[in-house]
């Protein structure tokens, strides 16, 4: 049943996970939208936190021992109550973003090569998005734009770190230091299922290689044992076609 479930809702939670990141992004991005706009940008994000929890519920249910599935899931658990004990909109944001990778991870259709390249395009825009709303509003920050936001986003998960654009209030260097350590966590990914690739293309063709070279020595062996046959079979046919020697009598043998 529970595979089930995951397997019905996969594609529509990853389709609320895409309208969270509208909403989130559209008043940091146009801040000055209609207080509608930020109204409606609110309850999509709320809404969409509410349908990953109420997928966290219903797997519960569905679990059949509960408590095993609240051990093997602690940190389901606690992104589904972290907003609630503070209602601030970075939680929601991790929150969101954590769940929405743990239910991406789970789907089997999803490749290792697909769920990195997301995460690294999401964590940097999202990482982007989440520092200008924190430092715009200080006296002493340079991050400004979206621009420089998500320059000091590339340059701190590749762990460049230039120093042109930085963070200067707690927040935001809170989620700097989270930036570097999961830039770094899914770079080391990359770079580990890039290697991985080219040591299997490699096997491969190394496999590839030995099959052909077993093909050869093969043929060669059957051309050989072809020539053997051959000469076997022209020797016979030869001997056979000479006929027997004619015994030829001497004047001897006559007279007596």
């Amino acid at each position: 049943m529970n595979e089930r479930w995951e397997a019905r809702t996969q594609a529509p939670l990853l389709g609320l996970a895409v309208a969270f990141g509208v909403a989130y992004a559209i008043p940091i991005v146009a801040p000055d939208a209609a207080p509608w706009v930020h109204r409606a940008c609110l309850a999509v994000e709320w809404v969409v936190w509410g349908a990953f929890a109420m997928d966290y519920v219903v797997r519960l249910v569905l679990a059949p021992q509960r408590w095993v599935f609240v051990r093997r899931h602690p940190l389901d658990l606690l992104v589904v109550l972290l907003p609630l004990i503070q209602p601030l909109r970075l939680l929601r944001l991790l929150s969101t973003l954590l769940l929405v990778g743990r239910r991406a991870r789970m789907a089997p259709q999803i490749t290792l090569t697909t769920y990195v390249a997301g995460s690294v395009a999401g964590l940097m825009m999202f990482g982007s998005l989440a520092v200008l709303h924190v430092e715009r509003g200080a006296p002493d920050g340079n991050i400004k734009t979206l621009g420089d936001a998500v320059w000091w986003s590339f340059t701190t998960m590749t762990t460049v770190g230039y120093g042109d654009h930085a963070p200067t209030t707690g927040l935001g260097r809170a989620l700097a230091v989270g930036l570097m350590l999961s830039g770094i966590a899914l770079l080391g990914v990359v770079t580990a299922n890039i290697a991985a690739w080219f040591i299997s293309r490699f096997e491969r063709d190394d496999a590839e290689e030995r099959r052909q070279t077993a093909l050869l020595e093969a043929l060669t062996q059957e051309v050989k044992d072809l020539r053997t046959e051959v000469a076997r079979l022209s020797a016979n046919a030869t001997a056979a076609s000479t006929p027997p020697p004619v015994p030829v009598q001497t004047p001897t043998e006559g007279a007596t």
